[in-house]
């Protein structure tokens, strides 16, 4: 197999999409190798780097079943639940604190402290 072809930024032809446009339309790559490369210059750094695929070939985007769509509401109850205290935070626990904010900074003058 060749070098991919590349384009400039706004400059790819008709016909290519990238993952994001794809999904927009309805489409999925649906196992097709990368067709092209999106370059965008940058200063005193290497290029932004985009990858698109042929629209011809691209499938459409499978449908939201009852069984995917519980699954999907599970992993993300699952990212809302703190492992120190057992609660749902409400949020999406952030990776780098690992736990809910209460947790992670606990108040010193504790739960009769101001919530100014």
């Amino acid at each position: 197999m060749g070098a991919l072809p590349v384009f400039r930024w706004r400059l790819a032809p008709d016909g290519y999409a990238t993952r994001r446009q794809l999904r927009a339309i309805g489409l999925r790559p649906g196992g097709q190798p990368v067709a092209a490369q999106l370059e965008r210059p940058r200063r005193r750094r290497g290029p932004l780097v985009a990858y698109l695929y042929r629209v011809d070939l691209a499938a459409p985007v499978r449908p939201m079943t009852p069984a995917r769509r519980a699954a999907l509401a599970k992993a993300n109850a699952a990212r809302r639940l703190c492992p120190s205290c057992r609660r749902d935070a409400g949020y999406v626990i952030p990776a780098a604190l690992g736990c809910c904010v209460p947790c992670a900074y606990p108040d010193p003058r504790g739960s009769e402290g101001s919530t100014l």
